[in-house]
């Protein structure tokens, strides 16, 4: 079991009361054992230490040092909300709880911005930023010159979208460039030698034009005049 600080403060100073202000009466049949609850030795420190005081260090500081947590009762002083915050973020927990025994209170990062380190500030703004990533879909513009990181956090199916930063147009179902006048799925069972912009240029242009394409050699004819019956050159 992991203790927090103020666990760790409580159980050194329940040991050292412990030892000096009780006695254990022991005999020879059986042994007395006096149990004290953490919570009540904590609240027994506090109460003897002159306000306003830290509820973590029980150290007595200047007013302007001890801040409350909002949505409890707790308040601890500036340097221990400090190294509780980064001691969080340093395990990967962006969403800090107040660091009072079994509370569930969290932290906001506005109410300590005037208060805490910028280096604990910066850390907790990048760790809820990638919080707040994760949750969504990221992927890169398509368009090789540009790569900005890009998320989707829209449930509906979008397909053609604007790159915010190159402003061009790009898929989003299949992470390329826009494919005008092709359906994703019919993009999608191409090869990788027919996605060119080219290839789909033509491919619009052969639907436009309804122009027929031989089973044989694969090239698109064009019927002007005749009978529909091809012959393919290199039969």
């Amino acid at each position: 079991q992991i203790l927090q600080p103020q666990e760790t403060i409580m159980a050194s100073i329940i040991t050292s009361q412990m030892s000096e202000k009780l006695a254990i009466s022991s005999s020879s049949e059986a042994t007395q054992e006096i149990l004290i609850e953490p919570q009540d030795s904590m609240q027994l420190t506090a109460e003897a230490c002159e306000s306003p005081c830290c509820k973590i260090c029980f150290e007595k500081k200047e007013g302007g040092q001890i801040r409350s947590i909002d949505g409890c009762i707790h308040s601890f002083c500036i340097d221990c909300i400090s190294k509780h915050v980064a001691s969080k973020i340093d395990v990967g927990i962006c969403n800090v709880t107040c660091p009072g025994l079994n509370c569930k209170s969290v932290l906001q990062p506005e109410t300590f911005m005037p208060i805490l380190p910028k280096e604990v500030l910066d850390h907790w703004g990048e760790a809820l930023c990638k919080n707040l990533i994760d949750g969504f879909s990221r992927f890169y513009c398509p368009f090789e010159d540009c790569s900005a990181m890009l998320m989707n956090d829209n449930k509906n199916a979008v397909q053609e979208s604007e790159c915010p930063l190159c402003h061009r147009l790009f898929c989003v179902q299949c992470k390329v460039p826009w494919h005008s006048g092709v359906k994703c799925e019919e993009y999608q069972r191409l090869d990788e030698d027919e996605r060119a912009r080219e290839d789909l240029m033509l491919r619009e242009l052969v639907k436009e034009k309804k122009w027929s394409r031989c089973p044989n050699c694969k090239f698109y004819v064009e019927r002007t005049e005749g009978c529909p019956h091809i012959t393919c050159r290199q039969v």
